[in-house]
């Protein structure tokens, strides 16, 4: 089995002075040697959570909460994710086509190549 990263172009909603439009990277990664049931996301900086894939996956079609991360959809085509820790919270705006595309290369992992 192989570990699934995959980069991903994410809005920090913020009330700084940060132009809307700017995009930030963020890296998704699957290691399903570590925890088949874990995501984690990489944020610009020392940022990295690590939650449950299947929050991840449901949060894509309605709003899941577990510990200190809410995901939930937003409108028909990006999702957002919540995180809490001491320093605040940080929320982050998804396409949510790359998190099903990030999601449906996890389930890959691991699987037989039929042909």
């Amino acid at each position: 089995m192989s570990v699934v990263e995959q980069y991903a172009r994410a809005h920090i909603v913020t009330d700084d002075d940060i132009p809307e439009d700017a995009a930030v990277p963020v890296v998704l990664r699957y290691d399903p040697e570590t925890d088949p049931r874990s995501v984690r996301v990489g944020l610009p900086g020392p940022h990295e959570w690590t939650f449950s894939r299947s929050l991840l996956e449901q949060g894509l079609r309605v709003p899941v909460e577990s510990g200190d991360v809410r995901v939930w959809p937003c409108g028909r085509v990006q999702a957002v994710v919540e995180f809490h820790d001491k320093q605040g919270v940080s929320v982050v705006q998804f396409d949510s086509k790359a998190l099903r595309r990030f999601l449906r290369r996890t389930y890959l992992v691991g699987e037989p190549v039929r042909g």
